[in-house]
């Protein structure tokens, strides 16, 4: 069974591959949500999350003639790029088998800590279903990357560290996919202080843990849908839902909205790139769903950083628009010399910095002489967007907006 002692065990075991990270405060967060936040900065690690710790000690509580054979894992992508990196640390071949949406980053950083990549099936649990048989052929380990005592161990270093450098917390908020991370930390911390109150956070894509953990038994999902891919676990462990069961107080979710908003937030305003997966927990302070903690100390843990750079452009444009610092808007104009320099004047004259412009007089919608202009703009907040299309109805541009 997890313990104390085995979580200690592991800390030891992993000091000289594990880097420390930073548990950081937040003063943004902490003026904004009325409470004192502080960061576990486990993007910061090695391999860009808190995933190398569970696989290294796995793999270092392995024999000899085990790690000769070789270890197989199935991973979105963390936990291969720790098992790659742990494997590579003993010169043990390592078969890593990643979902075929898996984001080119993630493949490419598994590779490079010399492992193989196979991928197959559409997520995670069909990933494993192939990667248990791949290594029952071959005589391979399976590393696990959540239903592993020694994997739950290493995770549970997250818990130590923390209470190392700031003791006096009153919760500690942590992201939920397989239930790994939270099993390890909070035997940790409630065997060294109960009083701490343990908050997982979960997608509302991934819904499964969290419907578990409500209902007190193991439910899997259909599917799962949601942009933070490290926590898209369909299927629920028991292992790790009997120590949450036994050590957490509440399980919450956020959906991609929420979660899209705390990326951009970490980004802007704490200069930190965060993947989904990680930052769950600052997107459930944000949108006000961890306020029976105003005026509390809490930790939030950031898992991982390994964020595909194509999502991370989408986010921040989508970002930009809704928070009115880029508009997009379409009008007509009669096709005739000057009408479209008279059009990008009026927007001179309202200060809209024109990003982006398109010409189209081929629509089947449009009379013939007539072009719409689709044009994107920077601007500085809703109410200079409100002059813009005040503006533009006015000299008969918009019709309706």
């Amino acid at each position: 069974m997890l313990n104390l002692e085995k979580i200690n065990k592991a800390q030891e075991r992993i000091k000289d591959v594990v880097v420390k990270t930073p548990l950081a405060y937040a003063p943004y967060l902490s003026e904004i949500s009325g409470s004192e936040i502080y960061l576990k900065k486990e993007n910061l690690q090695v391999t860009g999350a808190f995933k190398i710790r569970g696989a290294y000690n796995k793999i270092a509580s392995l024999s000899e003639d085990e790690r000769v054979c070789g270890v197989v894992a199935a991973s979105a992508g963390n936990h291969a790029q720790g098992v790659a990196l742990s494997a590579s640390k003993f010169d043990t071949k390592a078969v890593i088998v990643m979902p075929e949406s898996t984001p080119l980053t993630k493949v490419n950083g598994v590779k490079h800590f010399g492992a193989e990549v196979i991928l197959h099936g559409s997520n995670y649990d069909e990933a494993y279903a192939h990667a248990i048989e791949y290594g029952s052929k071959h005589s391979m380990t399976f590393v696990h990357p959540f239903e592993d005592e020694e994997v739950i161990a290493g995770q549970g270093t997250v818990a130590l560290e923390i209470l190392d450098q700031c003791a006096s917390l009153d919760a500690i908020v942590v992201p939920i996919g397989g239930g790994g991370l939270i099993a390890g930390m909070a035997e940790a911390i409630k065997s060294l202080n109960p009083n701490i109150e343990i908050i997982g956070v979960s997608a509302k894509g991934a819904p499964a843990f969290k419907d578990s953990f409500t209902k007190g038994e193991a439910i899997d999902s259909v599917s799962v849908r949601t942009i933070a891919d490290g926590i898209a676990v369909r299927d629920t462990s028991k292992v790790t839902l009997s120590y949450a069961l036994k050590n957490v107080d509440k399980i919450i979710s956020v959906d991609d909205e929420e979660i899209a908003s705390a990326i951009l937030y970490l980004l802007e305003k704490q200069k930190l790139v965060v993947e989904g997966a990680g930052a769950v927990g600052v997107a459930a302070l944000l949108h006000h769903k961890l306020t029976h903690l105003k005026g509390k100390k809490i930790a939030l843990v950031l898992s991982g950083g390994n964020m595909d750079v194509t999502l991370l452009s989408v986010i921040i444009e989508k970002g930009l628009l809704k928070s009115h610092r880029k508009m997009k808007l379409t009008v007509t104009l009669v096709d005739k010399p000057g009408s479209l320099m008279h059009f990008t004047e009026i927007l001179q004259e309202l200060n809209a910095n024109i990003v982006h412009i398109s010409y189209d007089r081929t629509s089947i919608s449009l009379d013939y002489g007539d072009a719409n202009v689709t044009v994107h703009m920077e601007t500085k907040g809703a109410a200079h967007q409100e002059e813009i299309k005040s503006r533009l109805k006015k000299d008969g541009y918009l019709r309706e907006y």
